[in-house]
């Protein structure tokens, strides 16, 4: 196995709203807002909130691009 494929196998999937809030510069409490708001993507689970790293690289991308990405309304056009 070579480098490019451990990195691959272990690159961070998902994100605890801690350390998705602290690589967004936000607090906590206004992410998890977002997030009940349905204005940020997250995956519940057993109670629990992630946020895909995926959900955050592409809204990175997208901003880079454009110019300013609205996370609520990144969040929608993905529901559909």
């Amino acid at each position: 196995m070579n480098a490019n494929e451990i990195d691959a196998r272990e690159a961070r999937r998902f994100y605890a709203v801690t350390d998705a809030a602290k690589l967004l510069g936000l607090s906590e409490p206004t992410l998890y807002r977002a997030i009940r708001a349905g204005e940020f993507p997250a995956i519940k689970v057993r109670g629990r909130f992630v946020i895909p790293a995926r959900a955050i690289d592409d809204m990175e991308a997208a901003a880079l691009a454009r110019g300013l990405v609205d996370a609520r309304t990144y969040t929608l056009s993905r529901a559909s």
